[in-house]
């Protein structure tokens, strides 16, 4: 896979011993150093880590509490929730309202000084606009307002108003959420063709493996790693295996010393006994015994006080390795066995049949009737076999209850002790699965949603996924990956992300509509541009519906 490399290479983004304090007191960064190569560089982290709040520093939108930041030449931020009054234009939107305005009254004939200076060396500024909106996959009509737009579509709007004033560096905060596969190669394209440098958050593992440098923040602190996210993610993986190796050979350090310990204890003791039975005899002069007690004393007490120093070194050892091995690594869901047979019928219908544990992705552009279809095989009947669905938006009837109350409430027929087995499965262990719902992150929902629905009695043979990745960390992702990996029932994925569909692994893809089809929205597990065309088809079996 091809990286975006056309960009200049003679300027980067600096910070310098940057603290940051949100007025509650939370400290997000504590003397913060590092330089941000030109290029495209991606920023990888946990939810929570301050990814977003690195570039608004970046950005200028929020200050330092401490230190600078040097950032060359004008930078523009595209954030993950682009707000705009719906009752505005593309134009206001785009910033050039006014810059227009000017322009038609000196095209009408104004000589008027103000006009001239508002326009000053945008004359071309309509042209311009036009098409970067093209070239984003938009309809070029200035005069369309906002809430016309598609999310997609105002995700891709945001990015056109931030290019149309020509910055040196662009900072995108998770720029593919709610974009189809056409509206994902334009914006591939238009990374691969930017002249400064850009700085994304993302989570999509195709865009990922497009960039020239991995920034990785991890406890607030970054480390730089030269290539895409495969690169970085095997090094890290690398040291991971070193820290355990570490660990395991510290454990067993440990109990040898610890063993050493009680063998020279168990020795001492014999000898002291020897000693006192021969003192009580009388076989030694009663003070040559004295002297040869004391003596014993003091030498045991050395070979305790050594003994107990090297276990001590030996726990300080192995606290010290353990300190090596990352939380983001230790974490793995468990997916329940629904022993499903190859030759059972899951699907019965002309547009989409499944048999077995079959893999499938449905792809196709927004609009085309993913979710549509999904709801009409599970309303119409036609699955026929236990299935279950976690949807791209996930709701909580009550979002007040705790995680575990959810799943009780949701499952009465399941003892508390079940549900919290059932929970630890899913990595809600112990009080983790007291948190209330409204505490958790897009990734927690999404695993609180899934072991909810694989609770089913009896579990699902068929799981429906739809836009699992939307809002999830890179670590939540991989997690998922493994999951799905090991998840031996079929399987029906919704998703833009050809790189998560890959490393899931997809026996077959089916593409819903073909791209000249003008359905209707596809309801909740699809927003996004509206036209974009078909993604390209993949290397396996690719039907159409």
């Amino acid at each position: 896979m091809a990286s975006f490399s056309a960009h200049d290479l003679s300027s980067s983004i600096t910070l310098s011993d940057v603290s940051f304090t949100w007025p509650d007191g939370s400290v997000v960064f504590d003397g913060l150093s590092f330089v941000v190569p030109s290029g495209v560089c991606s920023l990888v982290g946990v939810n929570g880590a301050g990814k977003s709040t690195l570039l608004h520093l970046i950005a200028g939108t929020v200050r330092p509490t401490r230190g600078s930041v040097s950032v060359p030449g004008r930078t523009a931020l595209v954030p993950q929730h682009p707000d705009a009054d719906p009752h505005a234009t593309i134009s206001d939107v785009l910033g050039i309202t006014e810059t227009r305005t000017a322009l038609r009254r000196i095209e009408n004939g104004s000589v008027d000084e103000a006009d001239f200076d508002i326009v000053g060396d945008d004359w071309d500024v309509e042209e311009r606009a036009v098409a970067e909106l093209s070239a984003l996959g938009l309809v070029a009509d200035l005069d369309r307002t906002v809430g016309t737009l598609s999310g997609g579509e105002s995700t891709m709007l945001a990015i056109a108003a931030r290019l149309v004033h020509r910055p040196d560096v662009l900072l995108l905060d998770e720029p593919t959420n709610n974009l189809d596969e056409g509206s994902r190669g334009r914006l591939f394209t238009m990374i691969e063709r930017f002249a400064g440098t850009i700085v994304l958050v993302s989570h999509d593992l195709e865009l990922l493996e497009r960039v020239d440098t991995t920034l990785e923040l991890y406890h607030g602190h970054i480390r730089q790693f030269g290539g895409p996210y495969s690169v970085y993610r095997s090094m890290i993986d690398a040291e991971q295996a070193a820290a355990a190796d570490a660990v395991a050979n510290a454990a067993n350090d440990l109990r040898r010393q610890k063993r050493e310990m009680v063998d020279a204890q168990i020795a001492l003791g014999r000898r002291a006994r020897t000693a006192a039975r021969a003192e009580r005899e009388k076989r030694v002069p009663k003070i040559v015994a004295g002297l040869r007690r004391n003596a014993a004393e003091v030498s045991a007490g050395k070979f305790r006080t050594a003994h107990r120093a090297d276990v001590d070194a030996a726990a300080g050892r192995l606290a010290s390795a353990q300190d090596g091995i990352r939380a983001d690594h230790t974490a793995h869901i468990a997916m329940p066995d629904p022993e499903m047979g190859t030759r059972v019928q899951v699907i019965d219908d002309e547009r989409l049949y499944v048999d077995g544990p079959e893999r499938i992705a449905l792809v196709g552009r927004n609009g085309a009737g993913k979710t549509t279809l999904i709801r009409e095989l599970i309303t119409s009947g036609r699955v026929l076999v236990p299935y279950a669905l976690v949807p791209q938006r996930i709701t909580f009837d009550d979002p007040t209850r705790t995680i575990a109350e959810h799943l009780m409430a949701e499952h009465p027929d399941r003892t508390v002790q079940q549900v919290r087995s059932h929970l630890a499965r899913f990595l809600f262990r112990g009080r983790a699965a007291d948190r209330p719902l409204t505490e958790l992150s897009g990734g927690e929902r999404l695993r609180v949603a899934l072991a909810s629905a694989l609770l089913a009695d009896p579990i699902p043979k068929l799981l429906i996924l739809d836009e699992p990745t939307n809002n999830l960390d890179i670590t939540t992702t991989e997690e998922l990956v493994e999951a799905l990996q090991k998840w031996t029932g079929a399987l029906i994925l919704v998703s833009h992300d050809a790189g998560f569909r890959e490393q899931v692994g997809i026996d077959r893809e089916v593409r819903v509509g073909e791209p000249d089809d003008d359905e209707g929205d596809d309801g909740e597990g699809d927003v996004g541009g509206e036209g974009d065309e078909a993604a390209p088809e993949a290397d396996g079996d690719v039907n159409t519906v």
